[in-house]
């Protein structure tokens, strides 16, 4: 079976190429010399990730799926949420996000947060979603230069360091990408045989 995954980012393609069952052949959107970006429009994290699906399997009538992941803080009410890339304006800056969500709690008490992932996966026409779900907290200041985004500054509960400062392999078995990925191998582990 040929699935699609509607991202241009080679480092995700290949990490969930390692974890799909062998009867599937993935592809990324460079693969189908699709090269416009598209536009996340949507109000939550479901949306952005179906809306993206969407897309792809209406213009090409190939089955796909597309993720989009957000940092929900408790303290402030969900936020940055579904605007994680761009918190800090259009520019996408990592570094200026991280500024940006230290600026916001510099006199809050409560750091709890947790990342989130939502996969939208669409077969023959019919949609399916996978949520993964991590909690932990901000720290008051960035550990690690491994990984990238909240990366340096969330530390999973649970665990002494934080996303930044362990290994790719470590980090995905326990992130919300990786639980997100795992239900939706699952999934197709079952469903594509």
């Amino acid at each position: 079976m040929k699935l699609i995954f509607a991202t241009h980012n080679q480092h995700k393609l290949q990490e969930i190429k390692l974890l799909l069952p062998k009867s599937i052949e993935l592809f990324s959107l460079a693969d189908i010399n699709f090269t416009d970006d598209i536009a996340e429009t949507a109000d939550t994290l479901t949306d952005n990730a179906l809306l993206k699906a969407r897309h792809i399997y209406n213009k090409y009538n190939l089955n796909c799926f597309a993720d989009d992941s957000g940092l929900e803080v408790e303290a402030l009410n969900g936020a940055p949420g579904v605007y994680s890339a761009r918190y800090a304006g259009l520019q996408k800056s990592d570094a200026d996000n991280n500024q940006k969500l230290l600026d916001e709690l510099k006199d809050k008490d409560d750091r709890d947060a947790c990342f989130k992932t939502v996969i939208a996966l669409i077969i023959n026409g019919k949609e399916r979603t996978f949520e993964g779900v991590i909690e932990g907290v901000i720290l008051t200041d960035k550990h690690g230069d491994k990984g990238f985004g909240y990366d340096p500054l969330f530390k999973p509960n649970g665990y002494d360091q934080t996303f930044a400062q362990m290994t790719t392999d470590e980090k995905s078995k326990i992130s919300h990408r990786g639980l997100a990925v795992n239900k939706l191998v699952n999934f197709l582990s079952v469903n594509t045989k």
